[in-house]
């Protein structure tokens, strides 16, 4: 297949296709992207499915209705079945690394650790991953962000956990030529993000691999232990609706990479759970937001999205929930459908957009004992469901974050700070923080956002408490591996792309005895 790269578009796909090929992966992201181009550099025969768009640098209009229906999930308006969580995920190319927020961590020590002391996960450890890590961040140019490219929105996190003697610190992330145009949420105009568009998939691609855009993989087909096919339907890029011409892939081997909603959407379409555990624990970094105002301009529209957090509650101690702290954009369509309020209040909040910040607390689910998260599943009408019920400690864990968000806010110099909830609590000083104790902390009475969604597929010893092993290989299946996030155990306590990155480019290790 060398020489013979190429994406091809729902539009250029004009009859049925089928491909023979050693190894078709499912989704072009952080996960897919990384194992495609090990695995083809290596000599394999790879064909990649991705339902979204091709979107190309010059394709950015920099203007948001334009991206959210383009690039996100269900046009941006995915959300958990009782619509209490609204869910940011990315469909294109590339996956979510074209509209995230560049922010790279390695997987932390102590993940891991629990990790292997509780759910069995074996080689994982700090030491065999961190090659792994050194080799992607090289790739993709991983580097602190400096301090004197910090935009004000950050600054007001830097300078509120600093007055506050709280831990802070400036994140790394995947840039190279970063202009700190601030709008990576949009697909970045001028390519300098090193998403997996831009990035592993023109490794991929140069080593023959061949990419279907618009190409939504709608069943596996199998016999016994293997799967012996793929079926996907083309998308017509103007319309998103099918096309009614096909394509099957007949692989040897088979990675799912679609993420943790649509991996385990795939294999229960498929009838394929072999464990009975697809769709169960999922985990979301359940987060929650205040806004700052202040006398000098923000502009959080402008800059990095994010350059500083802190993870001063990562670890609240036992039985109790961690966080940690980030920052958001300040986009006016982002704004409008976040900020708190409503009618003549919305509108006032909006008029003081050049002068809001907006800072966000990620709780961090999935280590207490008893922590069943959330689960996905196909409805009756046969669309993706994500119910996550939030139990007592993430309540709590989201106020205790509202209420060190404002203390930051108004530590950093802030006017007030103004909760998400549907009648705002706002604080003045800290004697009004004792406000949040009786706002109202359930579904749809506050603002609650995901964009980390993980689990799902759970890598683990027990067949019967997991769905892939510690090499990422589905239980009772001999040709199918899930390289994505769906497949942590639980939620990471860091933004998410770099752990995936890392344990793809370990996981073509893993897989690449079988597909050569």
């Amino acid at each position: 297949m060398a020489g013979e790269g190429k994406i091809l578009t729902g539009r250029e796909v004009t009859r049925d296709v089928e491909e023979r090929t050693d190894v078709c992966v499912v989704g072009s992201g952080a996960g897919g992207a990384v194992v495609a181009a090990r695995l083809a550099a290596l000599g394999a025969r790879v064909v990649v499915l991705e339902e979204g768009p091709w979107h190309r640098p010059e394709d950015s209009t920099l203007r948001e209705g334009d991206a959210y229906p383009k690039l996100y999930q269900e046009h941006g308006q995915r959300a958990t079945a009782d619509l209490s969580i609204a869910v940011l995920q990315g469909r294109s190319v590339g996956g979510g690394t074209t509209v995230n927020w560049t922010t790279s961590f390695r997987t932390p020590d102590r993940v891991l650790a629990h990790w292997a002391r509780v759910h069995g996960v074996e080689g994982l450890t700090p030491e065999a991953l961190a090659p792994h890590f050194a080799a992607v961040e090289e790739r993709l140019g991983i580097h602190e962000q400096p301090a004197d490219e910090v935009n004000a929105n950050n600054a007001a996190l830097w300078n509120g956990a600093g007055k506050l003697g709280w831990e802070r610190a400036r994140v790394k992330r995947n840039v190279r030529g970063c202009q700190n145009l601030g709008y990576c949420g949009m697909g970045c105009p001028i390519g300098a993000r090193t998403s997996m568009d831009q990035s592993y998939l023109p490794d991929a691609l140069g080593h023959g691999a061949r990419l279907y855009a618009n190409t939504r993989a709608v069943r596996l087909e199998y016999r016994d232990r293997r799967v012996l096919a793929v079926h996907a339907e083309v998308l017509d890029p103007r319309t998103d609706k099918p096309t009614g011409k096909r394509v099957t892939v007949r692989p040897r081997a088979v990675i799912l990479s679609g993420g943790a909603i649509n991996t385990p959407v795939l294999l229960l379409r498929s009838r394929l759970d072999v464990s009975g555990r697809v769709g169960k624990r999922t985990f979301l970094h359940p987060v929650t937001a205040v806004a700052g105002l202040y006398r000098h301009r923000i502009e959080g529209w402008a800059g990095a999205p994010q350059s500083v957090a802190s993870h001063q509650f990562a670890d609240r101690g036992p039985g109790r929930v961690g966080f940690f702290l980030e920052t958001s954009p300040v986009h006016p369509m982002l704004a409008g459908l976040s900020f708190p309020g409503f009618g003549e209040g919305h509108q006032e909040l909006m008029a003081r957009l050049p002068h809001a910040a907006a800072l966000i607390a990620l709780t961090i689910d999935g280590f207490l004992p008893d922590e069943k998260g959330g689960e996905v599943s196909v409805g009756s009408d046969g669309r993706v469901r994500l119910d996550y019920p939030i139990p007592e400690p993430v309540w709590e864990a989201l106020r205790e974050g509202t209420r060190a968000l404002a203390r930051i806010h108004l530590a950093a110099g802030a006017e007030a700070a103004v909760s998400f909830h549907e009648d705002p609590v706002e604080m003045r000083s800290e004697a009004d923080l004792a406000l949040l104790d009786r706002a109202p902390w359930e579904p749809l009475r506050v603002g609650l956002f995901t964009a980390h969604q993980l689990g799902g597929c759970a890598m683990g010893r027990d067949p019967e408490k997991s769905v892939v092993d510690a090499k990422l290989r589905m239980h009772g299946m001999d040709n199918v591996w899930v390289v994505d996030g769906s497949v942590f155990p639980t939620s990471l306590g860091v933004n998410p792309q770099l752990s995936i990155f890392g344990l793809a480019h370990w996981a073509a290790e893993q897989i690449a005895p079988h597909v050569r």
